[in-house]
């Protein structure tokens, strides 16, 4: 259920980004839930490799690189789907960057933990 409420939170984080930022834009809602599971899974398969194989750079620039990897990763994800669009690789870093912000924010306020310390 809380793989769910991610996916659907990262939706939402990727119509406001297409509003927010010129050159993203996506057509409907449910292209947005297709976007944010495919984010998803690139994230889960294809990231990971990426960081390996970047290694030695990400160490160079204390991990300022993952920013390029996730907008690689937001821009094919661009490639795969239609109705999504990412008019350049700086606006898919830009977009990452703010879709990654906002579903972080989404989860610390709609996915609180009923743990106590």
């Amino acid at each position: 259920m809380k793989i769910l409420a991610k996916i659907l939170i990262t939706a939402l984080a990727l119509l406001a980004v297409a509003y927010l930022v010129p050159g993203i834009a996506v057509s409907e809602f449910l292209v947005a839930l297709l976007v944010a599971l495919v984010l998803g899974l690139l994230n889960l398969i294809v990231k990971p490799i990426l960081v390996v194989l970047t290694l030695p750079i990400n160490i160079l620039t204390l991990g300022l690189f993952l920013w390029v990897i996730n907008g690689f990763l937001f821009w094919l994800a661009a490639k795969f789907i239609e109705g999504f669009s990412v008019s350049g690789f700086w606006t898919a870093v830009l977009g990452a960057l703010i879709v990654s912000v906002f579903a972080w924010l989404g989860e610390k306020i709609f996915l609180q933990d009923d743990k106590e310390d």
